[in-house]
């Protein structure tokens, strides 16, 4: 149940990171309030997760997912640029994060 739990605490990192941008530094309350809730909620998942996970694995894992999925949403959903590079940077963040799962 670990690993749901932490996946779970990704996406909802993933969306927190989204609403924050929607916020527009905290002037919109609607995704403002979104943010805090996502946030309280992936927090409190990756704390449930680590109850048996290790600490360094859960935390890589949480954040990859959020860079990663945040990346995602950035080019799918707001249009932010592609390139070599930064598509580059994205698959060593997942091989990184495939290698932490491995040695777990």
């Amino acid at each position: 149940m670990a690993w749901i739990y932490l996946m779970f605490a990704g996406v909802l990192e993933v969306l927190w990171a989204y609403t924050m941008k929607q916020s527009a530094g905290f002037t919109k309350p609607l995704p403002s309030l979104v943010t805090f809730v996502t946030m309280a909620a992936s927090f409190g998942l990756l704390s449930v997760s680590m109850k048996s996970l290790p600490l360094g694995t859960a935390y890589t894992i949480w954040t990859g997912i959020g860079a990663v999925g945040a990346f995602v949403v950035g080019i799918v959903v707001l249009g932010e640029l592609v390139s070599t590079t930064r598509l580059a940077a994205a698959a060593l963040i997942v091989s990184g994060l495939v290698l932490m799962k491995l040695s777990s």
